[in-house]
Formats: C-alpha cells, structure tokens, sequence
C-alpha cells in the first residue's frame, strides 16, 4: 500500500541512521563507543523521579491530564515564574505558556499552526534535521539561511534576498545551537524582532540548551528582546538541564495568537501530558536548579578531555560556548564523511558528520559530550593513537 506522497521528501532521520549503524556494530561483536547523539547518561535527580512515583500512585491523575492539551495551570504558573527569575521575562499562564510533550513537537505544531501550503520557512544551515521534516510534513518550502563561523554562527539577516523574506511566513532559530554550539547575542536578537516585523515572519525559538552553556556565557532567552511576543515564541525542554529526554515535557511561550494556534492543533492531536510527569516537571523547576550546575561541571570536563585530545592530533580551535556538543572542523585535506568513517572504521567511536545538518557543515563534525566518563576517556585514547 502506498503511503502519503509528503513522507518521499522527507531524508531518513538522522539519528534513527546512526542507531541502525550502531547496533549492526554491536551485534558484530564491535566495541562502539557512540559521541553521535546527546541524550544525557545521568540519572534524572531522585527528587524528580520520587515526586513522579508519589503523583503516579493517585488514581485521580490516572484520568485524562488536567488542562488536557494546554498542561495543568500549576505548571504553567511555574514555568512562568522560572522565566521570571531566569530571564527577568513575564509572562502570562493562562494565554502565553503552553505544556508540550517535548519541545521538538513543539517545531511540529508551530509549522501545523502557522504555515499554509507553499510558504516559504527560513531555517539555518547547517541546523537541526527535524525542523526541515516538520516544514515538509506542514507543506511548506524550507529556505536554507547559511550560518558561518566567521559571522560567529549566526544568520546574516541582510543577506536574506527580500523577495524571499517577503515570501516567508515564518523562521526557526536555535540558539544556543545545534549543531555548532553558538550561542546568541541581545544585540542580534534585536535585530531578529525588527526583521521578522518587517516581513511578518513568525519565529520560533527553539532553546531547548539555555541552560547549557559556558565560561561565564550568558544565558540568554529570545523572549528578552523588547518586542519578541509580538513576532514569535519561544520552546524550550526540561530534557537538557534536568536529563529527562525520555520523560517528554516542554514548554512553547509567547505570543498569544500563536499558543492558541499550536493548542488547537494539540487538541485535535493528543490529549496532553500525564499529570504525574507534570508534578515531577514542578518539581524539577522549584527543587533542582543545583542539579544544573552539577552537570554543567561534568561537561565542562569532558569538554576539556575532548579539546586535548583534538589539539594533540592537529585540530586547534576555539569552540563556541553554549550546548553539550562540540563542533570540531576535521582534519586538513579530509572532508567530514571520509573523517567520521575513518573514525568509526578504524577506532570503532562514532560521530555526527556535520553535512547531516546542511550543506554548510562540509568541513566539520560533531562530538556530544552525554557519555559516560570512563567511555569518553577510552574513545579519545583510540582517537589519538589512530591520529598521531
């Protein structure tokens, strides 16, 4: 039987790729150490998972979620707060927050909410795979916005040609990014909210790392910039700060029109997240910001370890300071495929080939950080004596 004409334009999941290649390894007896994909090994903090099990056990959260689609009002009202203390923003529970089952629904339903079939979306390149499949699935036509590393990995708004600015309806930005790690300035974000304005392109924000950054970087919410809820939304995810990938629970806020878009998508789409991860999300926001700063260390470590061992085999750079990814340029006179399966063929450690996010990663690759220390470790030593 043949499925919907939509699904052929759309490339085969980055990630989904690499676990076939990975387990294909593994059941061949290789020893495979996997640097590819960032899905953090630490435990989520007990507090978390206790207060998951405490609220699990009532039989009046094992009904339909409270709020259904929009997450029960007590974690709205908690979120709101945790962008009042962390990014001085205010924002309003009832019209301009939104629960979501993990931020990367969150790109999905903006695109169901916002674009009609044949508008044009902007997206950075090289940038995370799932936003282009998102603009696919919705119809409409993505726009490759190249970001440099001369202009620090940030879109050259400029450069976008006004006949297709005028043609787009909406934007996704990632900051701090994925996959270079680059973190936006306030001064850039300014300038974001005049652009989309000007064209009436509506932005979303993906932030899911603003808790993940480095060496005094600033942590630093699009929602900051004066006049950002009139143009867009911001989601973010407790996946990154608090490990809880697998427990799928986000947040989209901003502007109001826009929430109420993506939850009437929602409500026609699924009937909301489980009460007792809801409970456990309060508690994260209320009892675990430490937790943050303990796996800020972690990264920060490993991230040196890496950096070493990179510059002893001849790849001297200065990394950006945001995410738990590196984005390492490969070896002179070796393009990123022909770096990446040497790694793998050779010393049985996998990374991310940067031209898996775009045209412009040719040239680089990228190394996650969420693996064990001990594994690190044994992968920059097979590393470096393939390399010297």
């Amino acid at each position: 039987m043949e499925t919907a004409r939509r699904l052929q334009k759309i490339p085969p999941y980055l990630f989904m790729e690499l676990r076939k290649k990975i387990n294909q390894a593994k059941s061949d007896g290789v020893d495979v150490i996997s640097l590819a994909i960032g899905d953090p090994v630490e435990a989520t903090p007990a507090s978390i998972i206790d207060e998951l099990c405490r609220t699990a056990r009532d039989p009046q959260n094992h009904r339909y979620p409270t709020d259904e689609e929009k997450g029960m009002l007590a974690l709205r009202r908690e979120i709101a707060r945790w962008y009042a203390r962390r990014y001085s923003v205010e924002l309003h529970p009832e019209n301009e927050i939104l629960g979501l089952i993990g931020s990367k629904e969150g790109c999905h339903h903006f695109i169901l909410a916002r674009v009609n079939p044949g508008d044009i979306v902007l997206m950075t390149d090289p940038g995370y795979p799932a936003y282009r499949a998102s603009i696919l699935m919705g119809e409409g036509v993505p726009c490759n916005v190249p970001i440099l590393a001369q202009n620090d990995y940030l879109p050259v708004l400029e450069d976008i040609p006004s006949d297709v600015a005028k043609k787009a309806s909406a934007m996704f930005l990632n900051y701090p990014n994925n996959p270079t790690g680059a973190c936006a300035t306030m001064g850039f974000l300014n300038k974001l909210v005049a652009f989309a304005r000007q064209y009436d392109i509506a932005v979303c924000y993906d932030n899911p790392y603003s808790e993940i950054v480095f060496d005094g970087q600033e942590r630093i919410s699009f929602l900051q910039a004066p006049g950002a809820k009139d143009v867009g939304i911001e989601l973010n995810s407790f996946s990154k700060p608090f490990n809880m990938c697998g427990w799928r629970i986000g947040m989209a806020c901003g502007n109001p029109d826009l929430i109420a878009g993506i939850s009437k998508v929602k409500e026609n789409t699924d009937s909301g997240i489980f009460n007792a991860v809801q409970f456990a999300a309060i508690q994260a926001l209320t009892g675990e910001t430490g937790f943050i700063e303990e796996m800020l260390s972690i990264y920060g470590r490993r991230r040196e370890l890496v950096l070493k061992t990179l510059q002893k085999i001849g790849i001297d750079f200065q990394p950006p300071r945001g995410t738990f990814y590196l984005w390492a340029p490969a070896p002179k006179g070796m393009t990123s495929l022909e770096f990446t399966n040497r790694l793998f063929d050779k010393t049985a450690v996998v990374v991310a080939a940067g031209t898996a996010y775009g045209q412009y990663g040719e040239g680089f690759i990228r190394i996650s950080l969420t693996v064990p220390d001990d594994r690190l470790k044994e992968a920059m030593e097979r590393i470096e004596k393939e390399f010297t």
